[in-house]
């Protein structure tokens, strides 16, 4: 958030830790799927590359890349949606993130 007194930041550099720090990410209602709340987090946050990375520690950590939101959807099915999210849908396939119609058949 920028404003008079927090100047804007553009390309600043996430270290590891802030990175990881999504990975504790819970959601305000206690019934949707904490994974798929973490993943959105990070999706909605990120650069392309720092959310590569995140994928890389949130698989390391036993996470559900496919775990679905409330309406059934899993976070590769929302992110392919958006025109600009190429890079962020190309690092959830290469982790092995599936779309809902992937994972019915």
């Amino acid at each position: 958030m920028s404003g008079p007194d927090k100047p804007k930041v553009i390309g600043e550099e996430w270290s590891d830790e802030r990175v990881r720090s999504f990975l504790d990410i819970q959601p305000w209602n206690a019934a949707d799927n904490a994974d798929f709340n973490a993943l959105l987090k990070a999706y909605q946050a990120m650069r392309a590359e720092d959310f590569e990375r995140f994928i890389g520690f949130f698989v390391a950590e036993g996470r559900d890349l496919n775990a679905v939101s409330g309406e059934g959807e899993t976070i590769l099915d929302q992110i392919s949606r958006h025109r600009r999210s190429v890079d962020y849908a190309r690092a959830l396939e290469n982790a092995g993130a599936r779309t809902t119609a992937e994972t019915a058949s």
